[in-house]
C-alpha cells in the first residue's frame, strides 16, 4: 500500500498472492501442523474473503490517511513526532510478569476512547500461565545460566 495514499478503507484484495511454508515450519523445517492446523492446497490458492482482508488492514490504512494528511496539513513533522513518541511510550514497561496495560500508547494511538475485545477478553489475571519472575527477567535481559 502506498503510504502516501488518500485510501480511506483498504482494498478488498491483497496486493499479491504468494504463499510460503516458510511462516508455519517448525525446527525440523516441515509444516507445523499442531499449531496451524492440516496444510490445505485449496487454502493456499483460493483468495480469501475481500472482508477478511479489509479487516486485518483496516488500522494500517486509517493510520496512513491520518499521517498522511496530518503531514500534507503540517508539514512532515507532524507525523515524524507522532511517530517518536509512540515509540518512545511503547518502549517503557513493567517487567514482564507483572501486567502492563500502556495507557500512554493507548491515548497517543486514540484507543481510549474505544473498548474493543482486547480491553475485556485479555486480562492477564485471569490467565492460567504462571510465570516465575526470575526466569522471564532472565529471558528478557538474555541471561542463560
Amino acid at each position: 500500500m502506498d503510504p502516501q495514499s488518500l485510501r480511506i478503507t483498504p482494498s478488498t484484495q491483497p496486493d499479491s498472492t504468494n504463499k510460503s511454508i516458510a511462516e508455519t515450519v517448525n525446527s525440523f523445517g516441515v509444516h507445523d501442523t499442531f499449531r496451524y492446523g492440516p496444510k490445505s492446497i485449496a487454502t493456499d490458492i483460493l483468495p480469501k474473503h475481500p472482508l477478511e482482508h479489509r479487516l486485518k488492514h483496516w488500522e494500517e490504512t486509517q493510520t496512513n490517511l491520518k499521517f498522511t494528511l496530518e503531514r500534507r496539513i503540517y508539514g512532515i513533522h507532524a507525523p515524524v513526532r507522532q511517530l517518536m513518541e509512540r515509540s518512545i511510550v511503547s518502549r517503557v514497561q513493567r517487567a514482564p510478569i507483572l501486567p502492563s496495560s500502556n495507557l500512554s500508547l493507548e491515548v497517543l494511538m486514540g484507543k481510549d476512547e474505544t473498548i474493543d475485545f482486547e480491553d475485556f477478553l485479555n486480562v492477564p489475571e485471569l490467565s492460567t500461565d504462571m510465570m516465575d519472575m526470575h526466569a522471564s527477567m532472565e529471558h528478557k535481559l538474555g541471561i542463560k545460566l
